[in-house]
């Protein structure tokens, strides 16, 4: 029984690896859909819109069967309909990443909107008045602040989405969760393996939390803290 808990231990690095890229997509997709919903342009911010709003409105598990299956469905009746004979199957690993990575985007889009919006409209103004660019401002004045704003809401978001990595098992990526399935139909005893496996997840939780109080410090420094 031992070697399946380091089994498990092993398939959990797997799950730290699309936790940490479904992350950086989710926070591509936050910081395009809050530039467009602040953009002004109503193309752009009815299409950011659209994007937050049936995201979040569609259970994470649907969205993965329809990316992971309905995706390869799709890419390949383009293909034969354009006279190639290639096919395509979206890789489990990839497939989780993307879609959760594409979830999470939306609610980063909000996290993000909320805390360029906290801002005070002067300081870019100011910015502008002394010749910096657009993305000069975003980077010397918008980015550190916002990150003081985004944090409470980002810690959530990410915690969230580490949990929501237990999906990817369904389609059949060995992570850890996946194998603690496994070892509990090996042995029958399910009940030491999903605690160990619950245990993990909530070291994870923990460690990010240490992490992110850490960086919410370091953004704080003359300001009224606040926890996370």
């Amino acid at each position: 029984m031992q070697s399946y808990f380091w089994v498990i231990l092993h398939g959990s690095l797997l799950t730290v690896g699309v936790s940490l890229l479904a992350l950086l997509v989710s926070i591509l997709f936050g910081l395009a859909g809050a530039a467009a919903k602040l953009s002004g342009k109503p193309v752009l911010v009815g299409l950011a819109t659209l994007y937050s709003t049936i995201i979040r409105g569609i259970p994470d598990l649907v969205l993965m069967l329809l990316v992971f299956y309905g995706g390869t469905i799709g890419i390949n009746t383009l293909l034969e309909k354009l006279g190639s004979e290639a096919t395509v199957d979206i890789e489990p690993f990839m497939a989780g990443v993307l879609t959760i990575g594409f979830i999470y985007g939306a609610y980063m889009t909000e996290t993000f909107r909320g805390a360029i919006l906290s801002i005070p409209k002067g300081q870019m103004e100011a910015a502008w008045a002394f010749g910096m660019s657009r993305f000069q401002t975003f980077l010397r004045i918008t980015l550190p602040q916002m990150v003081r704003y985004a944090l409470p809401g980002f810690t959530n978001n990410w915690l969230v989405l580490i949990k929501a990595t237990a999906l990817v098992s369904l389609i059949g990526l060995q992570e850890m969760t996946y194998l603690a399935k496994q070892a509990s139909a090996a042995t029958r005893s399910p009940f030491i393996f999903f605690m160990f496996t619950g245990a993990l997840f909530l070291i994870y939780t923990s460690v990010s939390l240490f992490v992110l109080k850490k960086v919410n410090a370091r953004y704080s420094l003359g300001t009224k803290r606040g926890q996370l």
